[in-house]
């Protein structure tokens, strides 16, 4: 086919598409809608992953947590769990001093068991934070989770030991209990008790999707002082920072071996306790995450077909009505390419379009869920952006190649009589 005969062919293909606008629009509906699909959702996907990343890399991935229960517990509990001894202060004192550990804290927490936030108010005269975390820490918390202090100081060890009543605000606590006042010294209700502030947390990064990190809105107490309060919480949580990265697995298996020598586990059987790292909190979220986007990838994909169905549908209207131009044009010399040609790129054409206009909206979408939800900080991909589009257009050859065959394959004669 020579240069002249394809830009005759292109521009016969775009007049066709123009003169029926309405119809070519419907005609690419569910690739539209298809393609918009993957791109609102890739981007949502894509933003909460790079957010999660940001979390795990303010934890410290040299940070290593045990649990009595697995941290990511479903359904109902079998018997072994529930009758699984509690992680005690003895237990955090007996890592001390292992190899490549650099330091250990043990801890109780007082929040709703399912959500993970506070369930406590806090109190200062008039001004009242709600929803407080209360947590009990040895004073080596601080060691391991490098928490930074806008001002005062950490609770010491004597402290810990004599159940002083003093404790440490996260930011949001004295944000909304002080405001522009000075914590330091000033004494909160808490639970009927007055408690003295020594130090205020610094401000964390943002909680998940930009929101407020649900632990500046905490209160921290020396271990033994919360344990005076709440006898009842016996169930430890141990937090162990390595040395460095590249001992984290080695500090693990350190661990191990220490809690099922003092837990009394026989060789045969498994962990009665469990560890875990941030990089398994961001592994989790990656597979649930995945299963989302391949779900509704899935029902994309079913937009997707629905639309190339349409789009062959009407290219087979299309060959009909169009019979008799069909047998002109070969009758004055154009040849199977040609038609072929012709037929298959109105078909790639209108996926295009579909695709860029599936692009468009779900970019316009993507926009206004970051803008609207700071929960949801989506971000376009160019990988499923160049994705989507790419498979916009094989719908279109994919779909389209039998009709094009079928009018390039008709025969001039019966073409030229058709009515």
């Amino acid at each position: 086919m020579q240069k002249k005969d394809y830009v005759e062919t292109v521009r016969m293909a775009m007049d066709t598409i123009a003169k029926n606008k309405l119809r070519s629009g419907l005609t690419v509906l569910g690739i539209v809608i298809g393609v918009m699909t993957v791109i609102a959702i890739s981007s949502v996907v894509r933003g909460l992953n790079s957010t999660i990343q940001q979390q795990v890399a303010q934890l410290g991935s040299d940070v290593i947590w045990v649990y009595k229960f697995d941290f990511f517990q479903f359904g109902r509990p079998s018997p072994e769990l529930l009758t699984r001894k509690e992680l005690t202060l003895e237990d955090a004192q007996a890592l001390e001093g292992l190899p490549h550990i650099a330091a250990v804290s043990a801890g109780v927490r007082y929040v709703n068991p399912i959500f993970q936030v506070g369930t406590f108010s806090v109190k200062y005269k008039n001004h009242k934070a709600t929803n407080t975390i209360l947590e009990g820490d040895t004073p080596q918390v601080n060691d391991v989770y490098d928490i930074g202090l806008r001002s005062g100081r950490f609770y010491t060890e004597q402290e810990d030991e004599r159940r002083a009543n003093v404790i440490v605000l996260g930011y949001d606590t004295a944000e909304e209990l002080f405001g522009d006042e000075d914590p330091l010294d000033k004494e909160i209700n808490i639970e009927g008790e007055l408690f003295t502030v020594i130090g205020v947390a610094d401000k964390r990064k943002s909680g998940i999707g930009g929101g407020k990190n649900p632990d500046d809105n905490i209160v921290y107490f020396p271990l033994h002082t919360f344990r005076k309060i709440h006898p009842e919480l016996k169930d430890h949580f141990i937090s162990v920072k390595a040395d460095s990265q590249t001992s984290v697995d080695a500090v693990k298996d350190e661990i191990r071996e220490v809690l099922r020598r003092r837990r009394k586990v026989k060789f045969n059987q498994a962990d009665n306790f469990a560890i875990f790292t941030p990089d398994a909190l961001a592994d989790l979220w990656n597979q649930l995450t995945g299963g989302i986007f391949l779900f509704m990838f899935a029902v994309s994909s079913v937009g997707l077909m629905v639309g190339g169905v349409g789009v062959m549908n009407i290219m087979l209207v299309s060959v009909t009505e169009r019979t008799r131009e069909i047998g002109v044009r070969k009758a004055i010399g154009a040849t199977k390419r040609n038609i072929l040609f012709q037929f298959t790129l109105e078909a790639i054409t209108l996926c295009a379009m579909g695709g860029l206009i599936g692009i468009f909206i779900g970019g316009i979408i993507t926009w206004s869920i970051r803008a609207a939800f700071s929960a949801l900080p989506a971000t376009m991909s160019v990988f499923w952006t160049i994705a989507a589009f790419s498979v916009s257009c094989s719908i279109g050859l994919l779909f389209g190649i039998y009709p094009a065959w079928k009018a390039a394959n008709l025969d001039p004669i019966e073409a030229l009589r058709y009515e």
